[in-house]
This record gives structure tokens, sequence and C-alpha cells, in this order.
């Protein structure tokens, strides 16, 4: 295990990263091809349903729209010609835009999108690859210039911080911010295009990378203010659903006028003021705390103009480090009083309005500070106030990495469960578990189970130890979430119909700890249903997945193994089962001669396998 302890490997995000996707999406219709531009139909078609066989390289299988079958996957297999008249340009132009969709690769297949034609993120089937390119999933693919030397004609690539893409035939996702570049009033570029913030499978893979030039094999390499979005359609068989766009082309508001006034006291609210005057006043440039040397027990309330362009929906998020405040737009109450944050919605017209802020400084210690926030119409979300002050400086996370094979116990929250506060579900005796190949895991020694594997980088431990810690750790990669909350892997039933027993209560449930191998891997013990388990898990050597082993003395009757849980299980060929949805893969390799239940029980369904004695099987993600 090696813990690094550095800002640069930080795995957070900038302020208004997570808050980037926040308005109403459109979302792009395919049930046939009218978005696109003279689209070539031998390349492309639109599908009810499509899969992928993991021995058949860059193919997809597909399932044709039919009664209650909806068309609504958009689906490249490439003929064998190739050209940019093969790839699919949208109807729609953008400049500024969010952009996201979830996309499944063929076997071995390649493909991409460029953003206003001109900047490729690449997509390629990099299943297993432990340290990405510039040509691996995710990344911004590299500019080109035949001029420059052998070896050096492609420049400018931008490889993603870790690898998250999933296998071939499963779903992903990405989620791109974007900014494009900006012209003067005479049509000289005078700022780069931007990847503002760029998620694969939740995990963030760019932030705030600047996109000099169009990547190679653009639909121009003249960049614009607007451009169609283009999907490769000439290199390999890929699949796109759910691709929804957010447009932002209008101006964000404008603060003019400021002024402010300086209070001396404890203001507990508004009506707190009364009749007490100012200690001072005057104009101001900012919204700030800082206006005044006090650091405690004042307030200071500005006064402005807001210029609104777009008339609609607006949201304000007011928040007040070690105080209190409120905010009035065209003098209505946005938000009441409130400590520490507080929020309001207002519809507003074009034009000039008043606002008002008051921020009360009102607990001892700490920085005073306030910031306000501003969502609306055809806008990114931004800070009409400078940037946070912070008391301690931002937090050097605390990384734990796997260059070997790693244990590390912690507690684990599963953000898919929740308990009955309405907080993450916390696994209490969590063991987490990283490989060099960059597959991991989390056990749960209550339960006898995995309850999440992931791929990428392994554990943030910046919670267990910072300061007090809270024990607890969490992945850095893209988590795949194994069911609900955690339950027994292995039961003994009634009957093959026999609910799976939602806890431990009678089962006879002992943990027995683990034992490491000579590379440092465990093979967990216990106790269940009168029989010694042994419970193997390792890396797979190509980096696919995670093999299990369950091993059993003494199986009796009635035994079984639950494989996985989901909204759905689909069998394929080589005893493989896509489970919940194409998120995750069951493959068996070996169960005792046993057949195999696929069973629906409280609305979900269920892959249950008798234990005859040993049973192996892997889950590749």
């Amino acid at each position: 295990m090696r813990l690094v302890n550095t800002l640069a490997l930080s795995v957070g995000s900038c302020l208004l990263g997570g808050l980037a996707f926040a308005q109403t999406a459109t979302k792009l219709p395919l049930n046939d091809l009218s978005a696109f531009r003279s689209p070539i139909a031998a390349n492309w078609r639109t599908a009810a349903d499509v899969m992928a066989d993991l021995s058949q390289p860059n193919s997809l299988q597909t399932k044709p729209a039919s009664g209650s079958a909806a068309a609504g996957i958009l689906v490249c297999i490439p003929a064998g010609q190739y050209g940019t008249k093969y790839d699919l340009q949208t109807t729609l132009e953008h400049g500024d835009a969010d952009l996201e969709f979830d996309f499944m690769m063929a076997k071995g297949a390649n493909s991409g999108v460029f953003l206003q034609g001109r900047y490729e993120i690449q997509l390629f089937d990099s299943w297993g690859t432990t340290t990405p390119k510039s040509s691996d999933v995710g990344a911004v693919y590299e500019r080109w210039d035949d001029s420059r030397p052998e070896g050096k004609k492609g420049y400018e690539g931008h490889p993603p911080r870790q690898n998250a893409g999933k296998a071939p035939g499963l779903w992903q996702h990405l989620r791109i911010s974007f900014q494009a570049p900006r012209f003067n009033a005479s049509g000289a570029k005078i700022e780069n295009a931007k990847i503002l913030r760029a998620e694969l499978n939740g995990v963030l893979i760019h932030e705030n990378v600047e996109l000099s030039g169009p990547t190679r094999g653009p639909i121009s390499s003249t960049e614009t203010a607007r451009g169609p979005l283009v999907f490769q359609g000439d290199h390999g068989a890929i699949a796109f659903r759910n691709i929804s766009y957010t447009l932002y082309d209008k101006s964000r508001p404008r603060l003019s006028n400021l002024s402010y006034e300086l209070y001396k006291g404890n203001f507990k609210d508004e009506a707190s003021f009364g009749g007490t005057p100012p200690e001072s006043k005057g104009p101001s440039s900012v919204l700030t705390a800082g206006i005044t040397r006090l650091t405690n027990d004042f307030a200071v309330k500005y006064t402005g103009t807001l210029h609104v362009e777009a008339p609609g929906e607006y949201t304000f998020l007011m928040s007040t480090a070690n105080g209190a405040g409120q905010m009035k737009i065209n003098n209505q109450p946005v938000s009441k009083w409130a400590a520490w944050s507080n929020t309001g919605k207002i519809t507003l017209s074009a034009g000039d309005v008043p606002l008002e802020a008051i921020y009360s400084k009102i607990y001892k210690g700490g920085n005073p500070d306030f910031q306000i926030t501003v969502t609306g119409p055809g806008f990114r979300q931004f800070l009409l106030t400078p940037t946070a002050v912070t008391e301690a400086g931002e937090t050097d996370p605390i990384l734990v990495t796997a260059e070997a094979n790693t244990v590390l116990r912690s507690f684990m929250d599963l953000p898919q469960v929740r308990n009955e506060r309405g907080r993450a579900y916390r696994v209490t005796h969590g063991i987490s578990v990283g490989s060099p190949q960059q597959v991991h895991y989390t056990y749960d020694a209550d339960n006898g189970n995995l309850v999440q594997v992931w791929r990428g980088m392994f554990l943030d431990a910046t919670p267990m130890w910072e300061n007090r810690g809270d024990g607890s750790s969490r992945p850095m990669g893209a988590v795949n979430y194994l069911g609900g909350k955690p339950q027994l892997a292995l039961a003994r039933l009634a009957s093959p119909q026999t609910p799976w027993p939602t806890d431990t209560t009678g089962s006879g449930f002992r943990p027995r700890g683990y034992q490491l191998d000579d590379q440092d891997r465990p093979t967990f013990r216990y106790m269940t249903a009168s029989t010694m388990v042994e419970d193997q898990l390792q890396a797979l050597p190509d980096g696919h997945g995670i093999r299990r082993q369950l091993t059993v003395a003494q199986p009796g009757t009635g035994l079984y193994a639950r494989l996985a849980s989901g909204t759905s299980i689909e069998q394929m060929p080589n005893n493989t089962y896509l489970i919940d949805g194409k998120t995750y893969m069951i493959q068996l390799a070996d169960a005792g001669g046993s057949q195999p239940l696929v069973r629906t029980s409280n609305g979900m369904q269920e892959l249950l396998v008798p234990v005859s004695g040993k049973l192996t099987y892997s889950i590749l993600f």
C-alpha cells in the first residue's frame, strides 16, 4: 500500500463542476435519423436494443423496433468503407454546451464524438488498459500536422486522468461541459475552446483542458463560434442512447451601481438592525465580506442593480460562512433570513432590477465570508461574488494507491442504498482490496459478500485520516454497485422460489477472518448454514474483472449462491449473463454441474446457482 498526500493527484472537482448539468437538458430524438444531416443509412440505423458478443470483434447485434419495443438507440455498424462522409452530423449547432450520452463499444471498436465537428473525444475499447493514452476512451484526441517529423505529427492529445472505461457490450456514460472558442468583432480568435469538465462513468477525467485548435479529422480546420455534433461512422461498431444537451447561448446577469452599508453588532435577523446607523458606507466594486477588518459581530448590506438579459426563472444560492443572511431581488425576498445557506427562485423579465444582499457575522471564530451563485436560462451557474476565502486552505487529499495487492479496512458508504434516516447505507466492516491491474472491490465481512467493484484508481482515505476522521474511505474509480443493501452470498432455501433472506438472522453466519496468500490476496472464511466457506477473490490477470471461487466444505441440500440481483438479467453465449440493464456481466466458469436459475423475486431478477462444493465465476466490468 502506498499513501499519496498531494494536491497534484486530487480527485476533487471545481467549485461549480458538480452543478454544471443542473439545467433541464434537451434530448436528441433517436426514433429515426431525422436529427442528422444526410445520413448514409448503410452505416447507421436506429434500434430498440443492441448487444455485443465478447468473442466477435467489431460486431453488434441489433433488435429492430416493433410493437411495444420502440427505437431509441443509434447504432453504427461500418460497412468496411472509410471516410468522413459516413460520419453523422446533427442539424443542431452549438456553442457553449453540456453534452451527455450513453454509449456501448463493440469488442476492439474505435469511434469518437466531435464537439462543434472539430474537437474529438475518443471512444475506444480500452478494457483492461492501466495507463491510458490520447487514443483511449475519454481522451481528447491528438491534433495532426503532416509537415511535422515522423513520430511527431500527432500532438497536444490529452489522455484521461485514469481509465474509467467499461467492458465492450456494457453501457457507459459520458458527460462533457464544453466552452466554445471566443472571437472578437473582426472574427479573430481571442480565446481557445475548452473542455471545462468531463466525466466518464461518474469519474472526473478532464478539467479545464484548453484546445488550441481542431483535433485530427475535423469537418473543417477553421474554428467557429458554433458547429454541429459529429459522430464518427467509419471506424468501429458503436451504439448511443439518451443523447441530451444543454445550450448556453444567453448572456449572464451583471451587477452595477453597488454600494454597501456596514453595521457593528450581532444581528440575528434583519429586524434587529432597528434604527442602528451604519458605521460606514460607500461604493463597492464587488460583493464581499472583506469590506471591513472586523472579524466578528458585524453585518454588511449591499444594494445594487442586476442587469437581466434573458427572461425566465432564476435560482439564487447564498452561502454564509459563520453567519447568516438573506437576499431580495426586484424588492422581493428570494430567500428568508437563514444561517449558513439559503436558496430561492424568482421569475424575472429582461431589464434592470434592484438587488439587496445582507451578510451578518453572528458566530464567533472562523473567517467571515459569503458567496452568491446564480443559475438561469441559457447560461451556466456562476458566482456573483469573488471566490470563497477558505479558513485552512484547500484540503490536501490522502490517496491510497495499489501498485501491489493492497488491503484496507474502513467504513464504506453505499450511496445507492439509504438507511432509515435517509443517509447512505454504511458498511461498518468493509474490507477494500486493490490490485495493480486497477480492478478493486469492497467486501462486507458482516455478510460474507461483495458490495462493489471498480476500475481505475484505488481509494481516497481523506475522510478516514483527515483531522479526527470518520473512519471511512471512498473509491476513486468507476464503481459498479452489486445490488442494494448487502445480503448473504450463500443461503439455505426450502425451495428454489423461497425469498432470499434480508439479513443473517437464523443463518448461523459467523466470520472467521481472512488469510493472505504469497501475493497478499485475501481468502475470506466464514461459517453459514452449518458449513465452513472459503471465499477467494482475485483480479483477473488481464484486468477485465474479478474472479471469485466459493468452496463449501459440506454443502448439504438446498444451499444456493446468489450471484447477482438487478432490474434485468439477460443470458448470453458462453455462460455469460448481462446484469441490471447491461451494467456488468457474470461469467460462470465452474458450477460443479449445477444449473443456474434466473428468477423474479420482490420485483427484481436474481441469478442463483445451487452449490455442491465449489463454485467459480467472474464479475466482468
